[in-house]
């Protein structure tokens, strides 16, 4: 798909009239993937753009391509890049990687000393993530405000979360250190010799969460006195 049509930008105050359309389909992807995130309100995505942290994509007609938001924790010491959102008919088409390469050098510029990270759980992203010259951590290494991991609690993986005492889930981490800075071509390098074996981990992640359901709805179905299949065991032929 051509780019020519789309603008990327820094989203502006004239911008939160697209904040519901972002936030519903935000929430719409989530529910597709079957994954969670943070959930956001209209209100909560207007004010990043009020504040000049948001980057937004449209067409030259004004219509709504992508988002994604600053957030700043531990008193700017650390950055995210959070919500990245694509319309449906504009994805697989490059968008996402502009919008990425704009918030990145944004946060840069509002943020010069603060280490970048995000997490996800996708492998596009991830790519995406690895030519900004990110790299794969653990969660050790983000950020231990009390704030950030309060906002995984609308993520339906927030009790896989809360059982790894907050060292795992089904994010996968990555992280730019400004003061330990690879090169892109490194990081993007590393991710190429080892894409295989994110996927396979990401995967067996999503295979890990698959079981939690079934359990879950399992125990739940015996709670109720053990009457027929839910949709869920119904679904999987269990």
């Amino acid at each position: 798909m051509e780019h020519s049509n789309i603008i990327v930008r820094v989203a502006t105050h004239l911008d939160a009239h697209y904040a519901k359309r972002i936030t519903d389909e935000m929430e719409t992807s989530a529910k597709a993937r079957g994954t969670g995130i943070a959930k956001r309100t209209p209100e909560y995505v207007a004010g990043k753009m009020l504040e000049d942290k948001a980057v937004i994509a449209v067409t030259a007609t004004g219509q709504w391509v992508g988002f994604c938001y600053i957030e700043a924790w531990q008193h700017g010491e650390f950055v995210a890049n959070s919500g990245l959102i694509v319309s449906p008919e504009y994805r697989k088409s490059g968008v996402a990687k502009l919008i990425k390469k704009k918030i990145f050098e944004l946060s840069r510029e509002k943020y010069p000393d603060a280490k970048i990270f995000g997490l996800t759980t996708g492998l596009a992203v991830m790519k995406i993530n690895s030519e900004l010259g990110y790299e794969p951590v653990t969660y050790s290494e983000l950020t231990n405000d009390e704030e950030f991991w309060a906002g995984c609690k609308s993520c339906v993986n927030f009790d896989i979360l809360t059982s790894k005492q907050r060292k795992n889930c089904m994010c996968t981490a990555m992280l730019f250190d400004p003061k330990d800075q690879a090169e892109p071509k490194e990081t993007t390098a590393q991710f190429e010799r080892n894409s295989k074996i994110y996927e396979r981990l990401l995967r067996l992640k999503e295979n890990n969460f698959l079981k939690r359901l079934i359990k879950k709805d399992k125990d739940s179905a015996e709670g109720n006195g053990g009457g027929s299949k839910s949709f869920l065991r119904h679904f999987f032929n269990l």
